[in-house]
């Protein structure tokens, strides 16, 4: 494969994973706003896994790796976020975080047909 399609390929990959790695960093991204801070925090963690999920899926053409790639990396975050101030990981945002990945993989596919 040539370096350009791979570059092409890779670097959102990479780049998103780097956002999803900086959110985390931030010690309270809470709005104050009650269940709607809960509500929009998860739907935050499932498009953000959706599509890290549709990006690995067009850069490995494969669902499986895509998936098993996507969720290696929710879980690795929940232990990041386990060492940052003021923030916890728990196996609960992984699974919501896996329905976000199932998502953006059924979205990609669905735009590839």
């Amino acid at each position: 494969m040539a370096r350009s399609r791979v570059l092409s390929l890779w670097v959102p990959v990479v780049l998103w994973a780097g956002v999803i790695f900086t959110l985390s960093s931030i010690p309270n991204l809470g709005t104050g706003l009650g269940t709607w801070d809960y509500v929009l925090r998860k739907g935050a963690h499932m498009t953000e896994y959706a599509l890290l999920a549709a990006l690995l899926l067009r850069a490995l053409e494969r669902e499986v790796p895509a998936f098993l790639a996507a969720l290696a990396y929710a879980a690795s975050d929940e232990l990041h976020q386990h060492f940052v101030r003021g923030r916890h990981g728990t196996p609960v945002d992984v699974a919501i975080d896996s329905v976000g990945i199932v998502a953006g993989l059924l979205v990609w596919a669905r735009l590839r047909e």
